[in-house]
């Protein structure tokens, strides 16, 4: 019995995909294991958004090689498209394969374990997909790598193309799941208990189930009246796409969490303009201040959280034009923010734009966003302090357990009690508000 590792690496999707190709692996009775120095047979899940992730997997493959000569490499995610990196890595890499051409890495899977034929198709048609007709590798039951929490793809693929971003070359166009498959696929999590179910695409905000015209507002109340106990989180939304009607499903529904991320990038509108974010810092602030009033309204007693990507040292970006990424992060009061030093990604329009802001001078924006940050973050954190939240437990080290708020807060909570469990929800009282986490006990 042939075995395999997985190594992922990149953004939430990424490990949502690697779940499919472990389920897809092991239906060819492949033995998945941990040990890659094991295994006969390793997929490199790649991320090509910025050029350290790049250079890791570089790294790891070339080790891996040298160390065992005979293991094969398989290497799939947003650098498998790549002509460079194929050419780089050709005599380490038995198989490129785009993550949505499972067909392509079922025919060399045949071809090198010698395996009895069993096409794709069937597959699909033997575990009785709804889209057996058109075969997606997201119709794939994943083997889920966890027991409460569960990632739960609702689309791939982008066609905003914004101008220092790889998803549109890597993943293609925008392509949604029917709406019953995904409702299907929540259903048996929730038969098991599942607790926290994330939405995933890289614009679920333009989500759009043609057949049955569902849009995503529409999705998330379908899911919101499944009967059951838990939350409903997703990733990630654009600005561009933030409709009034999904603003008050958001707002008001009682299952999903008072949690938006809306990636602002930058504060200013030239340099919007140049990533071809197709939105202004008005708009943007016009929808937060929407966003914001609509959970007051609807949520008055809940607390929310907003949260954002800034990218730093884009081409050409002047100091005065970096001041007004400052000014809307004051402006906001975001709970937090991923800040990213631009990184030039081949293939991209921006690929072509100079990358003249030097290190040292991102970093120092970097650390100038930080500062702001740690004063928001404290100040909103501090609004918790004395109250009761629910928490849902993630993981247990010693005597502490740890997990997130509805508004993804995370949370210490020392306790001897052996009856409190990872998975399950409980009720906390903050007792302390630190920048970046809270600490509370539990109470009975």
């Amino acid at each position: 019995m042939p075995t395999f590792s997985i190594q992922t690496f990149g953004c939430q999707m990424n490990y949502s995909d690697s779940e499919r190709i472990i389920s897809f692996l092991e239906s060819y009775q492949f033995n998945f294991i941990n040990n890659i120095h094991k295994a006969d047979l390793i997929i490199f899940n790649t991320c090509g958004v910025r050029q350290m992730a790049e250079d890791r997997i570089y790294g790891q493959i070339n080790n891996l090689k040298q160390q065992h000569k005979k293991l094969l490499i398989v290497v799939t995610g947003c650098l498998a498209y790549r002509q460079d990196v194929q050419k780089r890595l050709k005599n380490q890499v038995d198989l490129f394969f785009n993550i949505k051409d499972f067909n392509k890495l079922e025919k060399w899977i045949h071809k090198t374990f010698s395996l009895k034929e069993k096409s794709f198709l069937d597959f699909f048609s033997s575990k009785k997909y709804p889209t057996a007709h058109k075969i997606s590798y997201l119709s794939l039951t994943p083997k889920y790598s966890n027991f409460f929490q569960a990632y739960v793809p609702i689309m791939t693929g982008c066609n905003n193309f914004c101008t220092y971003c790889v998803v549109p070359y890597a993943r293609g166009r925008e392509y949604s799941r029917p709406a019953k498959e995904i409702i299907q696929e929540i259903k048996k999590l929730l038969a098991k208990n599942y607790k926290e179910i994330f939405l995933l695409g890289q614009n679920v905000n333009s989500y759009y189930d043609k057949k049955q015209k569902i849009n995503f507002a529409q999705l998330l109340k379908k899911i919101n009246s499944l009967p059951g106990n838990f939350w409903i989180r997703f990733l990630t939304s654009h600005p561009k796409d933030m409709s009034d009607e999904l603003i008050k499903v958001i707002t008001s529904s009682q299952k999903i969490c008072e949690y938006v991320h809306l990636p602002l990038q930058a504060g200013d509108n030239e340099v919007l303009k140049k990533m071809n974010r197709k939105y202004s810092p008005q708009h943007y602030l016009k929808t937060i201040q929407k966003i914001k009033n609509s959970f007051k309204k609807n949520k008055p007693h809940s607390p929310f959280a907003i949260t954002t990507d800034i990218i730093v040292g884009f081409p050409d970006e002047t100091r005065n034009q970096f001041q007004k990424t400052k000014e809307i992060m004051k402006k906001v009061n975001y709970d937090m923010t991923y800040i990213s030093r631009y990184s030039p990604r081949p293939g991209t329009v921006a690929w072509n734009f100079p990358d003249n802001i030097t290190l040292e001078e991102k970093k120092k924006r970097e650390k100038e966003i930080e500062k702001i940050l740690e004063k928001t973050s404290l100040k909103n954190n501090q609004k918790y302090l004395n109250k009761k939240v629910t928490i849902l437990i993630d993981k247990k080290r010693g005597e502490s357990f740890y997990g997130k708020t509805r508004t993804l807060k995370n949370v210490k909570v020392i306790s001897k009690n052996k009856k409190y469990s990872v998975g399950n929800f409980y009720t906390v009282k903050i007792t302390q508000a630190n920048i970046w986490n809270l600490e509370g006990e539990i109470i009975e």
